[in-house]
């Protein structure tokens, strides 16, 4: 599969299924799952592997809950990731492997912090374009663009989070997708594994659907973290050794 070990497209097909299930529920997760591991394994792949993943999770549920998406927040923060993309973009062509890498690590491991302390941040024109911003850089850069506008919904309620979350990401995605293509970025390969992965995207997706609402949410959530802290810990150590 364009030069990929069968057994390292075996991990990322599972890594993938998981974190499809996850974003399922808690309305993001694949990145923070797959880009940790991706770029442990395959470093190459990142960003555009986990973007690609990113888009069909991301259009997948959109589809089932597009009636609750907060189109109003959505205004502010979306225009915001287009020149966040252009410097995501920049950082992809101008930095190697090891320092997206880390950045990688970095990104998770506050996004890990920023959750587990539940701060809260007031959702307003400001914020939400500064999460735009940021989003678009690190989204581009690293393939993990959503916990800054996660953090600003993470008191609304979950069908709300799921949906604008969904929006947010493949609009998003789509704009950091031209951006790493515009920039010569944008690997075969990437997209030959996308669509490989497909399946496991709809199966994760699909399962999560069915079982959100009898899940312990808190408990899950914690497990969640534990998982994206532990690949995020991994790759550091990998990256700076």
């Amino acid at each position: 599969m364009d030069g990929v070990p069968w057994d390292v497209v075996l991990l990322i097909a599972g890594v993938t299924c998981v974190g499809a299930f996850v974003q399922s529920v808690v309305g993001l997760g694949l990145g923070l799952l797959v880009a940790p591991v991706v770029a442990m394994v395959e470093p190459g792949l990142v960003p555009a592997l986990p973007l690609w993943l990113a888009l069909l999770i991301s259009g997948s549920m959109l589809l089932g809950e597009r009636r609750h998406v907060d189109w109003r927040s959505l205004a502010w923060a979306l225009p915001a990731r287009v020149p966040g993309t252009v410097i995501g973009a920049w950082l992809v062509v101008s930095f190697s492997d090891q320092v997206i890498a880390v950045a990688i690590g970095v990104m998770v491991l506050v996004a890990v912090a920023v959750t587990v302390r539940a701060v809260h941040v007031p959702v307003n024109p400001v914020s939400l374009s500064v999460a735009g911003l940021v989003a678009g850089v690190s989204g581009t850069a690293t393939s993990i663009g959503g916990p800054p506008i996660a953090l600003l919904f993470q008191r609304r309620e979950p069908e709300v989070v799921r949906s604008t979350l969904s929006v947010f990401f493949f609009l998003g995605v789509c704009v950091s997708l031209v951006g790493l293509a515009w920039s010569g970025a944008l690997t075969t390969a990437s997209w030959h594994l996308g669509l490989l992965m497909s399946p496991l995207v709809v199966l994760g997706s699909v399962t999560g659907s069915a079982v959100r609402d009898r899940l312990p949410r808190h408990a899950f959530r914690t497990g969640v973290l534990l998982v994206c802290a532990a690949s995020a810990l991994a790759l550091l150590v990998q990256a700076l050794t």
